[in-house]
């Protein structure tokens, strides 16, 4: 595991949601200070506020490469293009991984809850394996940039 990925991985233990646990890993590479970071990413925790939608880990790598590589000119087509292939990209070896970029999905919730209102999961939280994971994507496309330029 590289430095991003221990951090990453002992955030979330820490108690933050899987998107700042990415974003704030990733600080020293977007120049983001610590709050920026924490409150930027604390919306996309579980799914974007409970809401169980796009993994929060999915959603803080694609501010990481936002921050790293986004456009700016809302008229440099080729920019906007090219920025939104290199996320789809990355969604698509995510999905391909994990089965979906939904965290409903990865978390296997059923729709049904227990009498206490719990949701109900089929499968163990794979969270912070997740964070994890998207850590070591992050690397590699920091990485192929470095080698690109």
């Amino acid at each position: 595991m590289s430095k991003h990925s221990d951090l990453a991985r002992d955030l979330f233990k820490e108690g933050y949601n899987c998107s700042q646990a990415i974003v704030l890993a990733f600080s020293d590479e977007t120049g983001l200070d610590r709050d920026t970071a924490l409150k930027m990413a604390s919306p996309f925790g579980l799914g974007m506020a409970k809401l169980r939608e796009v993994c929060g880990a999915v959603s803080g790598m694609f501010m990481v490469v936002g921050l790293l590589n986004g456009f700016t000119d809302p008229k440099d087509k080729g920019a906007k293009s090219e920025h939104y292939k290199v996320i789809r990209k990355l969604a698509e070896k995510f999905q391909e991984e994990n089965g979906s970029i939904i965290c409903k999905e990865l978390l296997g919730l059923t729709g049904e809850k227990t009498p206490e209102g719990k949701p109900i999961m089929t499968k163990k939280p794979p969270c912070k394996d997740l964070v994890v994971q998207v850590s070591e994507m992050l690397d590699a496309y920091i990485e192929e940039r470095k080698i690109q330029a």
